[in-house]
């Protein structure tokens, strides 16, 4: 009996070394870096006229972040699941507040909503034009602006490598840090001119297959979002 226990025992040992390592899905949270994601204020000493802390009626990629180029790149094949957002309250008096919503929402034709897109490079790298290979649904998020919220997806998003996440606004976010280290921050919004003023339509990529230049660079300033992907395990799609 003792013989056959210590066969028993030598086998398992044996079956253990064999085994194979365990595929595991992995969460990444796109465009994390060591800055945390914050609701925008204004700095102190800039007045309202000159906060340009508003995105309106385009779409965001974020090029630079703490000097991480492009922190919404997608690195591994998996599905995005959610995302998280940075909304500026605005104003801490409600009546301003108030005041606020409702010139943007007559402005920008409508109240504020976001959505992700995913963008895929086209072209030669000095020279990138961005195609849209997926989008989100809008959310409508007025209440909870002053906040950092995360918002579930209803249905997850499949990314690949090399393709990254922008924020998108169909009217206005209150989503942009301003007055930050140029050479450490930086974003480019979906359109070619006029990049010191709010555009006069929608430039927002909001069609898939669309594809357009981010011509309209704005260093030191930092858009407030982040996606989080669960990857596939061990890289590939069990669905196919």
């Amino acid at each position: 009996m003792r013989r056959i226990s210590r066969l028993a025992a030598a086998a398992l040992v044996l079956a253990m070394g064999m085994a194979p390592s365990a595929a595991l899905a992995e969460q990444i949270e796109l465009g994390a870096t060591h800055s945390p994601l914050v609701a925008p204020v204004c700095p102190s000493g800039v007045s309202s006229a000159n906060c340009t802390i508003i995105l309106t009626r385009v779409t965001a990629i974020e090029t630079l972040r703490d000097g991480v180029a492009y922190p919404t790149r997608v690195t591994h094949a998996g599905r995005i699941v959610a995302f998280t957002v940075g909304l500026s309250q605005l104003s801490s008096n409600k009546s301003t507040q108030k005041s606020f919503i409702h010139f943007l929402d007559a402005t920008y034709g409508g109240t504020t909503r976001v959505a992700i897109t995913v963008l895929a490079p086209v072209g030669k790298r000095t020279q990138w034009q961005w195609k849209v290979v997926a989008e989100s649904p809008i959310y409508h998020v007025e209440p909870y602006l002053g906040q950092v919220v995360q918002i579930p997806l209803e249905n997850s998003i499949e990314v690949k490598p090399g393709e990254v996440i922008a924020l998108t606004t169909p009217t206005w976010a209150p989503v942009l840090t301003i007055g930050l280290a140029s050479k450490k921050f930086a974003y480019r919004q979906s359109r070619k001119a006029n990049c010191n003023n709010p555009p006069s339509s929608s430039q927002a990529q909001l069609t898939v297959g669309l594809t357009t230049s981010y011509a309209c660079d704005y260093p030191g300033t930092r858009p407030e979002y982040s996606a989080t992907e669960f990857t596939y395990p061990g890289g590939l799609n069990p669905i196919h």
